[in-house]
């Protein structure tokens, strides 16, 4: 496999223009660099200074020659060759999109002109994005990329629960609907009980977010029983659980609307990725110094229209909100 070409750097343009000036043979200023002799050749010409009506002034100087590089590569990126373009881009990222989203979601309404998510994290880290912050914009605010990594985590084991491994193959592969995934979102000891039920539909990543006053289990398993009881039976056919203390009184869901209850295995709340990936958008709007004190109903649900109107590339860059209708319409039109 051949090796990634790479932008010659500043100090090697410094080099270049110090052996050049002292007639070195092009050949071994490549060989000095590890470049190849085409490489220094194609620089000299591009980057080489006129001399602006004085002709004595010509010649290749380092500081010219990368001014005339990153002026010329500038041109050829979206998002500084069109400002529409990266103010509709900026625009999502402030609503809450990912970069992913949002080019999705310009591909599905065909935009003339795009740009790739990855396009997108390449303006954020460039010179340009760095000067103007533009990372802040990101939902994770990170100054830099990083590669994947592992999350830790602790939770306390629950008894007479259904296994995951028991759950019917037809929840497991979202190709029913009606079955969702439930956590908790919690926040620094010292602001007290109150945490906030984070609750994901698996086929159209819907989302409800519910307040708590505690952690007790009863009350959590109360507001879930209140908060999907207006829904059709087949939109809300069972929840799937990690083992915390907190979902021990999984047994009223059953007694209340009839839904089932699934668990993880012990220390394995990776089993529901969904919940667990909606956990990490919700930190944006809910973050672990929060006041959770200050948390109104109508606060959380702007976050969630906020979330379900969110395309996503797992549903073709729909939004949870236009599938979940969409789904909920199929049950009113099988029932009449």
């Amino acid at each position: 496999m051949g090796r990634c070409y790479l932008q010659l750097s500043f100090e090697e343009r410094i080099k270049i223009a110090k052996w050049r000036e002292a007639k070195m043979p092009i050949p071994e200023i490549a060989d000095r660099l590890s470049r190849a002799p085409s490489t220094i050749y194609r620089d000299l010409k591009r980057n080489h200074f006129d001399g602006g009506g004085l002709p004595e002034l010509a010649g290749y100087y380092a500081l010219n020659a990368q001014t005339m590089s990153e002026k010329r590569r500038a041109l050829h990126r979206k998002m500084v060759q069109h400002p529409q373009l990266k103010a509709a881009v900026e625009h999502g990222l402030k609503a809450g999109w990912s970069p992913e989203q949002i080019a999705g979601r310009m591909r599905l309404e065909q935009h003339g002109v795009r740009v790739s998510h990855e396009t997108i994290y390449r303006y954020t880290y460039s010179k340009e994005g760095r000067a103007e912050q533009f990372y802040r914009h990101l939902p994770e605010h990170r100054r830099r990329r990083r590669p994947r990594g592992y999350r830790r985590y602790q939770r306390s084991h629950i008894s007479d629960a259904q296994n995951l491994s028991n759950r019917p193959d037809r929840v497991a592969e979202r190709v029913e609907f009606g079955h969702w995934e439930c956590d908790l979102v919690m926040f620094r000891k010292e602001h007290g009980k109150i945490n906030v039920t984070s609750l994901v539909e698996r086929v159209s990543r819907y989302t409800v977010v519910l307040r708590n006053e505690d952690r007790r289990s009863k009350p959590i398993m109360e507001a879930l029983i209140q908060g999907l009881s207006a829904l059709p039976a087949d939109a809300r056919q069972s929840i799937t659980f990690d083992r915390g203390s907190e979902f021990s009184a999984w047994q009223r869901l059953k007694d209340g609307i009839g839904a089932d209850s699934w668990f993880c295995d012990p220390r394995a709340p990776w089993q529901k990725g969904t919940v667990e990936n909606t956990n990490n958008r919700l930190r944006k709007f809910l973050p672990r110094s929060t006041e959770p004190t200050a948390l109104t109903n109508r606060y959380l649900r702007s976050i969630c229209q906020r979330l379900n109107a969110t395309p996503r590339k797992c549903l073709g860059y729909r939004t949870p909100a236009e599938v979940f209708e969409a789904k909920l319409v199929d049950i009113q039109n099988r029932l009449t």
